[in-house]
């Protein structure tokens, strides 16, 4: 799989760490109740067909939301994450 960076290109898939749903980029707030926690942290949902994932560019430090098909492994766009992990 090959995935599309903001700053490098296209880049092979082996660059880059998945970080999960883009559910992952709203987190809790930090008095939310163990059970918001627990959801975020834990449980995770497995969608078949188009999902949004959060992944980082190890060679340049970007942070990626790319949208792809988890049936067919087609990766249909990317655009950059400002703000996440101190990375604008």
């Amino acid at each position: 799989m090959r995935l599309s960076c903001p700053c490098c290109g296209l880049r092979d898939r082996r660059e880059f760490t998945y970080y999960g749903h883009e559910t992952f980029l709203h987190r809790p707030a930090p008095d939310a109740g163990a059970r918001s926690w627990d959801d975020y942290l834990h449980n995770r949902d497995n969608p078949a067909g188009p999902t949004r994932d959060l992944w980082y560019h190890d060679p340049c430090g970007s942070w990626v939301l790319v949208s792809r098909d988890t049936l067919s492994h087609a990766v249909t766009g990317s655009e950059p994450v400002a703000g996440v992990g101190g990375t604008s």
